[in-house]
């Protein structure tokens, strides 16, 4: 076996090929640039190279410095992780040059499946089934509008070399493909340095299956089941599981005997993934098409894991070592179920507009329960495994993607594998930056992902108004109200402890006035118990004031549940949902009626930059009319194109930024009249 490698990734990927590697007794390299000097992962390796600065483009993205460092370190083979060098053939090829060993698959595979039109090509020869489109070169935007009208809309413009949902764009209509194609060929050239892009039917009502394929040197080539990843918001995943809810064991083995085709088409080794796209409202599942092959590993490989017992990663060394795989197809089973779910670095509250910034605090869930189910304080739960590369007082850089960290869970069933879900994200703390832990709490609980009825318009369909929160129902309210009046009585206890806070001979107020988002409560707490507006309420926790989270055991349930003080009050987050809780005694309350509301002010006339971010284009000047809806600038962040359109109709009288400036949240871009 190999006795050192070298990891040409970063954050939690890195992390994760380290621990497989550790386990297997192989020594690690690790690769970083400037912004990632304190990363995990380059703590964890048992060497470090730099190789440059943030930009990929100066650091990960180059080859050499990736073989420099082999060289420096003696590592004998490379593991590529997903994204970066992982599906350059060139990369694959100089590494080849150099007598080291690439961990993934032959040159011949990357370079077939790496281009989506050359790609569908071969599938078809293979005898898979692929969406209907134009497999050619687009000249311009005239020629991208006379063949989306052959294919009839809706159409999909996908840049060639794309992947991770970027270079993709939706069209209903010739306004969307002239205001999308040069966006699409912009994102292709700038992330994968390739602007072709190719259009395809769009499948409506579709679902985003995909095939894990395993295979060796020596010809032997598995399907390891199927992930379901059709909870996508703009192409890219937010939830994926296994196996889908949708397929039968008949799609399964038409599915998976399909994709081996393919892959040994292409004489395949290595783990990879084909996608494909299944319409929803076929109920026999003979409706799947080819979408692409991604040659690497994927981001929701531990799904796979999870219900198949395999390391993709181990088995990714040992092929590329040239080992023979030790399962045969009958011998790849499913137990229960997995689900994973994708932290970002994203404002769900906001539009779910990128979220950089530094992690002022960073406590993920406890993984599974120690001895006495705690853990420096800190409760776990059963079956999760978390897998990140962040830490406290680290920085979520504007330079690469913005996931904090992935949760998966396992469970007997799915609706287990959820129930843990919800759990476990409420035990999660991240301050200083948005994420979207109450999102996918919120889409966890959501009825019809419990049905399983999902299609990739899943999000938009379900939040067409944005996210607001996870609905509590009347139970969660009263439990939160309890725990409220709980904290109230403990924080008022303690400053009657305090000298000189209250005079001696009063007790603690045990009597408050719980108004949950607009909602009221009376809490009563005393020597009979807890009571919530005359109801016996059942509660078990502890609380020291300056706790951030809390562990309540109401009855049967246990409910996690993050604090921050206010003024009068608290901010608490659990199930999917901030709530803003004022918690007056009950001897006072009446008197919060003669307060006056604080008017926000207008802020519409502004076009107001909504996060971090490079401004590509400004499509007026002032003096300019403008009417609600139009296109005013474009944003670049996280390596996405963010279209910044008109609140209400009016005219430019000032403009305070440039194409080409580097602009903060909140910035004023311009002020309409």
């Amino acid at each position: 076996m190999f006795k050192k490698i070298l990891i040409a990734n970063r954050g939690e990927i890195a992390c994760r090929v380290i621990k497989t590697a550790r386990r297997m007794g192989i020594a690690t390299v690790a690769v970083y640039s400037d912004a990632d000097a304190r990363a995990p992962f380059v703590k964890m390796a048992d060497e470090a190279v730099h190789i440059g600065p943030p930009p990929a483009s100066e650091s990960y993205l180059i080859a050499d410095k990736i073989i420099a460092a082999c060289k420096q370190t003696g590592a004998e083979a490379v593991h590529p992780g997903y994204g970066f060098l992982s599906e350059r053939t060139s990369f694959a090829e100089a590494l080849e040059k150099e007598g080291i060993a690439f961990i993934g698959p032959p040159v011949g595979a990357i370079a077939a499946m790496g281009d989506k039109i050359e790609s569908k090509k071969l599938a078809m020869k293979a005898g898979v089934n692929v969406v209907p489109g134009y497999v050619g070169e687009i000249d311009d935007t005239d020629h991208a509008v006379r063949i989306s009208n052959e294919i009839g809309y809706p159409v999909m413009m996908k840049a060639s070399a794309g992947g991770g949902g970027k270079g993709m764009r939706l069209a209903f209509s010739e306004t969307d493909v002239r205001e999308g194609f040069e966006s699409v060929k912009r994102e292709g050239l700038n992330s994968f340095g390739d602007d072709r892009v190719f259009i395809e039917k769009f499948i409506e009502d579709p679902r985003h299956i995909e095939i894990q394929i395993l295979g060796d040197k020596h010809g032997n080539i598995l399907y390891l089941n199927e992930r379901e990843c059709s909870i996508q918001r703009r192409h890219q995943k937010v939830v994926e599981e296994a196996p889908s809810p949708f397929v039968t064991p008949k799609m399964r083995k038409a599915m998976g005997e399909q994709c081996v085709a393919l892959a040994r088409a292409v004489d395949y080794h290595s783990a990879g993934t084909v996608e494909l796209i299944v319409s929803g409202a076929d109920k026999t599942g003979e409706s799947f098409y080819f979408l692409e092959m991604n040659t690497r590993l994927q981001v929701e490989h531990p799904v796979t894991e999870a219900i198949t017992g395999i390391d993709l990663v181990e088995q990714m060394i040992r092929v590329a070592y040239g080992e023979k795989l030790q399962y045969t197809q009958d011998d790849i089973k499913i137990d229960g179920w997995a689900i994973e779910n994708r932290v970002y670095a994203e404002d769900p509250y906001r539009g779910f507009l990128p979220s950089t910034g530094r992690l002022s605090r960073y406590q993920p869930p406890v993984e599974g329960w120690t001895d006495d189910g705690a853990e420096n304080g800190r409760r776990g739960v059963e079956g999760i495994r978390v897998d990140d590369g962040v830490y406290e007082g680290g920085e979520v850089s504007m330079f690469y993607d913005p996931m904090i960290a992935k949760l998966i869970t396992w469970g007997e069933t799915r609706d287990e594998a959820a129930d843990k879900q919800i759990a476990a994200l409420d035990m999660f703390e991240i301050e200083g930056l948005g994420h979207n832990i109450d999102f996918v709490s919120a889409i966890m609980q959501h009825p019809r992902f419990r049905s399983g009825e999902l299609t990739t318009g899943f999000i938009a369909e379900e939040y067409p108004e944005g996210f607001n929160g996870a609905a509590a129902s009347d139970e969660l309210m009263h439990k939160i109200a309890a725990i409220a009046g709980f904290i109230a009585t403990a924080r008022a206890d303690r400053a009657r402890r305090i000298d000189g806070q209250l005079a001696e001979p009063l007790d603690p107020p045990g009597s408050w006035r719980v108004t949950i988002d607009s909602h009221a409560f009376d809490v009563e707490l005393s020597e009979d118990g807890l009571f919530v507006d005359g109801e016996p309420v059942e509660l078990a926790m502890e609380y020291a004031p300056g706790d951030k989270l809390v562990v309540a055991e109401m009855g049967d349930e246990t409910l996690g549940v993050k604090i921050e003080s206010r003024s009068t009050g608290f901010r608490m987050t659990t199930r999917g949902a901030i709530h803003q809780v004022e918690v007056l005694p009950a001897s006072i309350a009446h008197l919060a009626t003669h307060m006056i509301a604080k008017i926000p002010p207008d802020l519409s006339k502004f076009l107001i930059c909504p996060m971090p971010g490079l401004l590509v284009s400004l499509n007026v000047a002032e003096g300019d009319r403008v009417e609600a809806g139009q296109p005013l600038a474009v944003i670049e962040a996280m390596k996405m194109e963010n279209i910044l359109r008109a609140e209400k109709s009016g005219t430019i009288v000032k403009i305070n930024a440039k194409a080409g400036d580097s602009l903060a949240v909140d910035a004023v871009i311009l002020e309409l009249e």
